[in-house]
């Protein structure tokens, strides 16, 4: 039977009416009886087959990573692996990225293999990390990573991000991303915190919104719109120690209050797979937990789709985190806590496991078949039994200067100036002669981060020709003769000598110190302190002593200290891993071709071992005196300066008491009160003053990014809820207390205009 006979004889049952429960919503309860009447038709080894995913390269000749300079499938593997085991998803790549066109090929040949050699004709599901951009395909548009997209608070660039990504991805014939994250992350340590929004769960929700809205556009089956995998759910991103898929230990009413709230909107928003967490929370593995997964993520948030697993995590049960005997055993509690697909990745162990689980009695059909619907039902809804791949000649956009300037602009609102003594920048004279030193001063790499071409994206093997370094901006802007250059130090190892360096300086006018981490991502990225390298340090310090203004620009996925060096800088920027534009948005922030408006999502400690958030408790502000100075950050969340000045006047509330379900208005002036055009971030926060558990400092409840021209001035309104001051009490029930609330709204943390209404708990 080919395809096409079978998709008439599915549309036939369905036209008879398909079996299973009824899944009211229009079009999905469509989807949904298709993937039924499907379902009917499989073995129990099909089924199995549909529940495992497979890396790309254990089809291709070689080893795994196969580091080729072709991927070339390997006939008797495809049998084995997708006919014989009936796989129905693959993900990933080897060690290089190919081309659009050489994804077109590989991921063509292999649905062509299923759909001409296999019973059913089910076409496979891609899936990869596309996560700041279609970063592993050559020549694709890479954008700035997630935090600092957060870093702009600006959710259309997160919209326009997810956008391009979907569209180059459809131009690979991928149509399924394992992103957004929406780990809300209040541990520094953790190497993944660049992939986040950040520490702030409204901000997570507000972005991760906008990127699924990108990415999925009006529907899943469009030919530039993919389906999203929100990871990872949940708790993933504030391990205790700071370690990558290590134990999280967070209450369940802080687990729902901070961390599943990202996930349930994500959800409503239209996600429709969900990734788990790789390590545990308060002691149960995020891929055994059944009331997580069932209970909440399928039950209480409604995931109509299915969930995966992280990279061979489900053998791990047993391998890591000692809660099963073996393999076989992982698999039996983890489908049976809810997981619906395994990332095996290397062969078909897990389906013969669900075969002989299934056989033995120690898993129900049932929740096989749950699992599978799911499955299909995703399938159906990306049109892949109508269109399994994608020419990716009709993809003109692709890697354009267009999506090149979109980059650009969001690399420009996410970086941040933190520092800007006496107003040293901008360096506005196009003949200022600059020093630029640092281990990230001229390399790619060091702007793309990790997941750029390669895992690790610390390959300049895969740098895109005509992309611009820092240095190679910096000469664009000032000219070539004006701009002198010495690496001054690596990452780590040895610093040049003072010698060296002050004869570099000597002829200079300021000093650009480019410093950072070396990209890295999970296991890698793990570091023991949050102090930068020592000898990255001992740099600033010896360029320091030539008596040249310095202006740091920090390149990294999280924050590192910068206590002993601070001083010594006159303007201090966070470029976060900004992407491929990044150098030249940095060059022209330096210049004042345009003026700084990023904000820090997340706090920056000024001591490795003092890592409060800005959500702090009263008792973290003690201090040695027990007074109440004790939170002390080097930066504080939402903190990021500008080369204007915006002026607040003006605030009004439209009551000073809220009932139950009511709603208050708040009416603010900001004037540009300074010489240059510029954008600013209106930050509204609640502040609970008293309740029955300790609250939050504060709590952000909105904020608006807006554009004023020198001495403009507008009016904002924000709409206070109900819900906004709620909280999860110790039953794991949000309330909301009668009382005294605060408002606190400005652009700087440190210089708000507050008032303040009661909450009376009556019902109008």
């Amino acid at each position: 039977m080919n395809r096409w006979n079978m998709l008439a004889v599915i549309l036939l049952i369905v036209l008879v009416g398909g079996c299973g429960p009824a899944n009211p919503g229009g079009q999905d309860d469509t989807y949904f009886r298709r993937a039924d009447s499907l379902l009917q038709l499989l073995s129990l080894e099909e089924k199995a087959g549909q529940m495992t995913n497979i890396g790309l390269t254990a089809l291709t000749q070689g080893p795994f990573w196969n580091d080729f300079d072709t991927l070339l499938l390997d006939t008797a593997k495809m049998r084995h692996l997708l006919l014989e085991y009936h796989v129905g998803s693959i993900q990933n790549k080897g060690i290089y990225p190919p081309s659009r066109e050489e994804w077109h090929r590989l991921i063509k040949t292999l649905q062509q293999y299923v759909l001409e050699n296999s019973r059913h004709q089910i076409p496979l599901l891609f899936g990869i990390d596309a996560v700041h951009g279609a970063n592993y395909t050559a020549g694709s548009t890479l954008f700035p990573h997630q935090i600092a997209l957060a870093a702009s608070w600006n959710p259309e660039m997160a919209r326009i991000t997810g956008e391009i990504t979907a569209y180059e991805m459809r131009a690979s014939s991928q149509p399924w991303n394992y992103a957004p994250v929406l780990d809300v992350s209040m541990q520094p340590l953790w190497g993944r915190l660049f992939e986040t929004f950040g520490e702030d769960t409204y901000m997570n929700k507000v972005m991760g919104n906008a990127f699924i809205e990108g990415q999925q556009g009006t529907s899943l089956s469009d030919t530039t719109s993919v389906a999203v995998c929100l990871k990872h759910f949940v708790g993933y991103g504030t391990p205790f120690t700071g370690k990558d898929r290590s134990p999280a230990y967070i209450p369940e009413h802080y687990l729902r209050q901070y961390y599943i709230e990202p996930f349930r909107t994500g959800i409503e928003q239209g996600a429709i797979t969900v990734m788990l967490n790789s390590g545990s929370v308060n002691g149960i593995p995020g891929h055994a937990d059944r009331y997580l997964i069932t209970n909440v993520l399928k039950g209480e948030l409604g995931l109509k789709g299915f969930v995966l697993s992280d990279w061979e995590d489900v053998g791990r049960l047993a391998s890591m985190h000692n809660v099963a005997h073996d393999s076989k055993e992982a698999a039996k509690i983890a489908v049976m806590a809810g997981l619906d697909m395994s990332m095996v990745p290397y062969d078909a162990s897990f389906a013969r496991h669900i075969v002989e689980l299934v056989t033995e009695g120690e898993i129900p059909m049932s929740r096989i078949d749950d699992a599978v619907r799911r499955i299909l039902y995703v399938k159906f809804r990306l049109g892949l039994f109508e269109r399994p791949w994608h020419d990716p000649s009709g993809y003109t956009e692709f890697g354009s200067d267009a999506f090149a300037e979109k980059s650009y602009r969001a690399a420009l609102e996410g970086i941040t100036l933190l520092k800007n003594q006496d107003e040293l920048l901008p360096l506005k004279n196009r003949n200022t002669r600059i020093l630029v030193t640092g281990p990230a001063s001229d390399a790619l790499t060091a702007l793309n981060g990790p997941w750029s071409r390669t895992w690790a994206g610390d390959d300049p093997t895969y740098d895109d020709p005509g992309k611009k370094t820092i240095l190679q901006a910096m000469q664009d802007v000032y000219g070539t003769g004006n701009v002198v250059h010495t690496p001054g130090t690596g990452y780590e190892g040895e610093v040049e000598s003072e010698a060296i360096l002050w004869a570099k300086a000597a002829g200079v006018d300021a000093i650009l110190v480019c410093l950072g981490e070396r990209p890295a991502t999970e296991k890698p990225s793990d570091i023991d302190e949050l102090d930068l390298p020592s000898n990255q340090l001992e740099l600033v310090k010896r360029l320091h002593k030539s008596g040249k203004p310095i202006i740091l620009a920090t390149l990294q996925g999280r924050p590192r200290i910068l206590r002993d060096i601070e001083p010594l800088a006159g303007a201090i920027f966070h470029a976060y891993w900004p992407g491929h534009e990044g150098g030249r948005a940095l060059a022209s922030l330096i210049s004042g071709r345009e003026n700084p408006s990023g904000k820090l999502p997340y706090t920056w400690p000024r001591y490795s071992g003092t890592l409060h958030t800005y959500q702090h408790k009263g008792s973290d502000k003690l201090d040695g005196e027990f007074g109440t100075e004790g939170f002390h950050p080097q930066w504080e969340f939402g903190h990021g300066l500008s080369y204007t000045n915006f002026t607040y006047s003006g605030l009004e509330v439209s009551a000073d008491t809220l009932n139950t379900g009511e709603e208050l208005v708040l009416r603010v002036n900001i004037r540009n009160t300074g010489p240059y055009n510029g954008k600013e971030v209106v930050q509204l926060y609640l502040r609970d003053l008293v309740a029955s558990i300790t609250p939050d400092d504060r709590k952000l409840i909105a904020f608006e990014k807006i554009h004023l021209a020198s001495w403009e001035s507008t009016t904002l309104e924000f709409t206070v809820k109900y819900e906004d001051l709620q909280f999860v009490d110790l039953n794991n029930q949000w309330i909301a207390e009668r009382g005294d609330f605060e408002l606190l709204v400005g652009g700087l943390p440190s210089d708000m205009l507050k008032s303040g209404f009661f909450y009376t708990g009556k019902t109008p």
